[in-house]
């Protein structure tokens, strides 16, 4: 086993990464245990972050093609995921939209619709663009449909171990691209503004639009993206219940360099006035915004970027009555290092929420 890199020995900018992308982060969106452990002792020893991810993807892709030609689906699905986990890693230390980060996040996506079966590509129009996202689907009936999204970095089919843990309860799992956010941005100029959520809220038209997905309907927004979800909980009643997981209710340009350069990617503009308004514009207000669903919070006490504080906003605008908050005091931020049990318990909670059970349908 390759042991943990000490980030003091590192350039700076490896030692960025590492903190960015650590190990649970890594294995938590996707990638092979194995895998992650190479990239991490790959970059330490020199190898670019896009380069040393993009060529363990090549060898999970060539894996899966081999699998394939033999007949053995079940094992190329494993190696196509592993190899959609890789792509979404190489193109996430490109911190703006360049041509390379668009070449491998369309790597990602054709590795992800190879997967086929239970995995289905949806695009729906929304302004002068496409919004994107894959719908999972459970055996049998969907008794009903969670809708959700990551944030400034991480999109779509990074969770799809969440979706796994939704579908073997008998949820549908809509993992989506919003604005700002995957495809809908890189190949279709939509970013963030201050009505972000009108684009989260056309995932929520085509659900109630699609036969095969009756029941109520949950949103869950993973980092930045709780901060859309606790607006949409807020201002769609279509919304039956919400998962907030490591969000700032209160949005501000960061200091760093790096981080600026993400936010203003997501926003379409190296303007920072700009950034710096529609973050304004974001903001949660829970005297203004009120989710009268039911509502979940979730925090890691060890979590860098948010603390408990900025996320203690949306429990004032809920119900105390429906409203739970559930804290691990050595979580990481979304809790990376919690991953299982993370999902387990959402999964139950969506169950018990939207189908109307006091038990786990596990």
């Amino acid at each position: 086993m390759t042991e943990k890199p000490e980030t003091s020995t590192l350039s700076p900018l490896v030692a960025a990464q590492h903190r960015a992308m650590p190990f649970t982060r890594l294995t938590d969106c996707g990638m092979d245990p194995s895998d992650a452990r190479r990239l991490l002792a790959d970059t330490a020893a020199g190898t670019p972050w896009p380069d040393a991810a993009a060529a363990l993807a090549e060898a999970q892709l060539e894996r899966a093609r081999r699998a394939e030609d033999s007949g053995h689906r079940t094992t190329a699905r494993q190696a196509y995921r592993f190899a959609a986990g890789a792509l979404m890693f190489a193109q996430m230390a490109h911190q703006t939209d360049t041509a390379e980060k668009r070449e491998l996040y369309a790597r990602h996506t054709a590795a992800v619709a190879a997967l086929a079966a239970g995995v289905e590509r949806v695009e729906i129009p929304h302004r002068d663009g496409v919004l994107g996202g894959w719908l999972c689907l459970p055996a049998g009936t969907p008794r009903a449909t969670v809708i959700a999204w990551g944030g400034l970095s991480s999109w779509g089919a990074a969770y799809l171990p969440v979706a796994d843990a939704y579908t073997a309860r008998g949820l549908a799992c809509l993992l989506v691209e919003g604005p700002g956010q995957g495809e809908s941005r890189l190949s279709h100029g939509l970013y963030v503004d201050e009505r972000v959520t009108d684009g989260f809220a056309r995932f929520v038209d085509m659900v109630e639009a699609d036969p095969r997905l009756g029941g109520p309907i949950g949103v869950q927004g993973i980092s930045f993206g709780g901060l859309f979800a606790a607006h949409l909980a807020a201002a769609d009643s279509r919304v039956a219940a919400v998962v907030v997981n490591g969000a700032p209710a209160t949005p501000t340009v960061p200091e760093f360099r790096t981080a600026r350069e993400q936010l203003s990617a997501v926003v379409g503009t190296d303007e920072l006035g700009r950034v710096t308004e529609v973050m304004d514009g974001l903001r949660f207000d829970p005297d203004k915004h009120r989710i009268t669903c039911p509502l979940l919070l979730l925090h890691g006490s060890q979590d860098p970027l948010v603390r408990y504080e900025d996320q203690e906003p949306f429990l004032r605008a809920a119900d105390p009555a429906t409203a739970t908050v559930r804290i691990w005091p050595d979580g990481e931020h979304t809790l990376y290092n919690h991953a299982a049990e993370r999902d387990a318990l959402t999964g139950d909670w969506f169950t018990d929420h939207l189908t109307g059970r006091s038990t786990s349908a596990s």
